[in-house]
């Protein structure tokens, strides 16, 4: 952490940095503890904590968070929370709380050897004394070859074997699909779920910004995507991201940009050519007189699907709109459908704005949506489910997800995320496809069923030759 004392600057170890101590953070640096800024302004990736997708803006006043990230600018910020104290050290407590309270499942072969050891034991007893009292001469030598028969006959290898051999093979066809299952237990409790709670940003959705929509105003697509580009381009901010990504997808050529000038929570501008750029939200539009009128019912339908309209200007005269938005993946809405196909409920969790959520959920088919949730609050919606007798499934990415993937009765982590949310599942699917959710439900099933006939199977032939081990046929051979 660059701390400032006594007017110097000092680089100190994170955990040396004191309440009430002056932070400097500059451009692409994670912020070390919890604060308010004091002086500066930039544009904030939060995403690991509130699951937006997009950088939120930080001013004079504003609260920042230790291990968010710096995109843009410079700030000076005083420390609030430090140590044990901040958000982030919040969340990794209510993980580790999440794993401690979780009870073991009693495994199915456990419950049937318990029972079938010592009745066979039982029987054996019996029939040495049967074919001792009432048995053929020399009577020790019938029981006692009885006795034994019974207990080789009964020996529980094939019970033994039924439960870890499926579950062996089972874990193994997940990794050839890329889901990766941490152990036995989340296999069997996978077959149990009656409720997916799923994490938008990074799960249904890409969880990176992306252009999805270019509405022009009196000349081409190509040329309003043009200008953006090559004003944005070297600029950090994450829309700006999408907008060169954009381009490069159509093959545009840029421009290099001149008189490069950021507005903070408004915009910016740059110079193309002999053309003025201006490139921003409504507010930047206004100071500079120019009439949103002929655009405005296009911005608010984008805004109202949950998408950000960011409006084009050249020389001062509204040249178009354009739309970016964190874009669903594309098999989402398929596995959706496919998870009330086999009797799960899916419901949406996450911290982003209420808008953005149920335009995302009305696109996948979502119905249930729980909105601007924080981190520290999705676990407690988990355990809601839980108290009320439901058995539920998180599956989440982020940092902000950890609490409640570890509170669900199983945790499924989109492997393309932070590696506190994988530690915290029981499951991770490799390739962060939603598919693999499906994977996970569809093969436990498969697996606890293998189980189940493989018990079923292994007692029906010991309880079978049991009676012919015990001599029931030895008076109709003699």
């Amino acid at each position: 952490a660059r701390v400032l004392h006594n007017g110097k600057e000092e680089d100190i170890p994170i955990r040396q940095v004191l309440v009430g101590d002056l932070v400097i953070v500059r451009p692409g640096e994670s912020i070390p503890v919890d604060g308010t800024i004091i002086d500066g302004s930039s544009a904030v990736d939060e995403s690991m904590l509130t699951g937006e997708s997009l950088p939120v803006q930080k001013t004079s006043g504003s609260q920042v968070f230790g291990a968010t990230t710096n995109r843009t600018g410079s700030f000076t910020f005083r420390a609030a929370n430090v140590g044990n104290d901040t958000v982030l050290s919040q969340i990794i407590r209510l993980v580790e709380e999440a794993q401690g309270s979780k009870a073991p499942i009693q495994k199915a072969a456990d419950v049937v050897a318990s029972y079938f050891v010592p009745i066979v034991v039982g029987l054996a007893a019996l029939a040495f004394l049967l074919w001792y009292a009432f048995g053929p001469a020399p009577p020790l030598t019938y029981s006692m070859l009885t006795f034994v028969a019974v207990l080789i006959i009964a020996c529980p290898c094939a019970l033994g074997l039924a439960t870890p051999t499926a579950i062996m093979v089972g874990t193994g066809v997940g990794a050839s699909h890329g889901v990766l299952i941490r152990n036995a237990e989340a296999l069997e409790t996978a077959r149990k779920i009656q409720i997916v709670v799923l994490d938008k940003t990074g799960t249904l959705t890409v969880g990176k910004p992306s252009v999805t929509e270019i509405i022009p105003l009196g000349i081409s697509e190509e040329e309003v995507l043009r200008l953006t580009a090559s004003a944005e381009w070297g600029s950090e901010h994450a829309l700006a991201e999408a907008m060169v990504t954009a381009a490069h997808e159509r093959n545009i050529d840029l421009e290099q940009a001149t008189d490069f000038a950021a507005i903070p929570g408004q915009g910016i501008t740059a110079s193309i050519g002999n053309t003025v750029v201006a490139i921003g939200n409504s507010a930047m539009m206004s100071s500079r007189g120019i009439a949103l009128s002929e655009m405005e019912t296009e911005a608010s339908r984008l805004a109202g699907a949950g998408k950000t309209p960011v409006y084009i200007a050249a020389d001062d005269k509204l040249i178009g709109l354009v739309a970016i938005a964190d874009t669903i993946k594309p098999e989402a809405a398929e596995v959706i459908t496919k998870l009330r196909a086999i009797g799960l409920e899916p419901v949406m969790l996450t911290g982003d704005n209420r808008r953005t959520a149920e335009s995302i959920g009305q696109q996948v088919g979502i119905h249930q949506i729980f909105a601007d949730v924080l981190p520290q609050d999705k676990s407690a919606k988990v355990r809601e489910m839980q108290d009320r007798g439901l058995s539920v499934a998180m599956v989440g990415d982020g940092i902000n997800d950890a609490p409640a993937l570890a509170q669900a009765d199983i945790g499924i982590a989109m492997g393309t995320g932070t590696d506190v949310a994988m530690e915290a599942a029981g499951v991770t699917l490799l390739r962060g496809n939603l598919n693999g959710v499906l994977t996970s439900f569809n093969l436990s099933r498969a697996t606890i069923r293998t189980i189940r006939q493989n018990l079923f199977w292994a007692f029906f032939y010991n309880a079978s030759l049991i009676p012919i081990a015990a001599g029931a046929f030895y008076p109709i051979f003699t």
